[in-house]
């Protein structure tokens, strides 16, 4: 659970005995990650336009130093906070068929983009990265990079269960296993998919998978 800590959370408690650290200050893991939660929420509310250190730093419960601190500035702030997305990726489901581990990619994904967050982020940042080459490369890569790992194990588990060809183009796999749900819930932005759409989803996806 994220903590959101007072203005002066990086500063260590007057009169306190402890040993400056040697080079650059200590920063504290839990007001980083405060910090980090409070981006994506100021995100959400205000949009990467309107967004300021200052907004986030209120949200966070810090001081702007403590931000300044760990970023330079909002866009390398922002584009930290959505390359680590890419790092940290989604579990590789394992449910011992490709259909099935296709069905819970899907489950998965689908209930995280339609989070409030990340269903109002997305195209914010979607329109930034046209304006931003910078953002554009984060981006790409968060979005990428993120299912990359997943539907390569997708398809490693697929092969060793002889359910796919060997050596089949990754490139394109992942394309179809990423593209229709994101293309659904991003791009068109539909409200709420309709029933039995995941199962048939999966189904479909395996058929092309097994195709190539």
């Amino acid at each position: 659970m994220l903590v959101h800590m007072t203005t002066n959370a990086d500063q260590p408690q007057r009169g306190a005995r402890r040993r400056a650290p040697a080079g650059a200050a200590v920063l504290r893991e839990d007001v980083t990650e405060a910090i980090r939660a409070a981006v994506f929420e100021e995100l959400a509310a205000v949009g990467y336009a309107r967004m300021s250190i200052e907004g986030i730093a209120r949200r966070a419960g810090v001081g702007k130093t403590a931000v300044y601190r760990r970023w330079r500035s909002k866009l390398h702030l922002v584009l930290d906070v959505v390359s680590a997305v890419a790092v940290m990726g989604l579990p590789v489901p394992d449910a011992g068929s490709l259909e099935g581990d296709l069905r819970l990619l899907y489950e998965v994904t689908a209930r995280a983009l339609r989070h409030p967050l990340a269903s109002q982020i997305l195209p914010d940042l979607q329109a930034e990265a046209a304006r931003s080459p910078e953002i554009a490369e984060a981006l790409q890569k968060a979005l990428r990079e993120g299912q990359a790992s997943v539907a390569s194990g997708i398809v490693m588990a697929a092969e060793k269960r002889g359910e796919v060809r060997p050596g089949i183009d990754e490139e394109l796999a992942l394309d179809l296993i990423s593209g229709p749900l994101y293309w659904r819930s991003v791009v068109i932005r539909s409200p709420k998919l309709p029933k039995g759409y995941l199962d048939a989803l999966a189904r479909a996806t395996a058929h092309a998978l097994k195709a190539l």
